[in-house]
């Protein structure tokens, strides 16, 4: 059987780096990490455009260079104007939400308010283990 593949929203990523996750949410992470991690270029944008130390920003930008960043595609940015329309999101989240879709993915947020109502999404808050 093959492994669920998964997207980390933003505040996963900055909650999993600061190590702000219970152990078990870690453990949980790592497991994700290891195996290679997936963000959306929405998630690209605000981490390293998160204002930071220089040591923190390093962290940051090692992160993302593991990472496989999925950019935008005329899929996405199509599920994106839908999910807007249909449950009023804001833009970043339509698009991560539709970046999640689009490559079937199970997304990790705390922000699960965020997303609960999108149609097919299925989301995982790593600060639940």
């Amino acid at each position: 059987m093959e492994q669920p593949q998964y997207l980390i929203d933003t505040n996963a990523v900055i909650d999993y780096l600061g190590k702000k996750l219970l152990a078990a949410g870690m453990d949980y992470m790592n497991s994700i990490i290891d195996a290679g991690p997936n963000v959306s270029v929405i998630t690209k944008i605000e981490v390293l455009g998160f204002n930071t130390l220089d040591e923190h920003y390093s962290i940051l930008t090692s992160f993302m260079d593991d990472a496989t960043v999925l950019d935008l595609s005329d899929n996405i940015v199509n599920l994106s104007i839908d999910i807007r329309k249909k449950y009023k999101t804001k833009l970043p989240d339509a698009i991560i939400a539709a970046t999640a879709l689009v490559y079937d993915l199970t997304l990790i947020s705390r922000n699960k308010a965020d997303f609960k109502n999108i149609e097919g999404l299925q989301i995982v808050d790593p600060h639940t283990f």
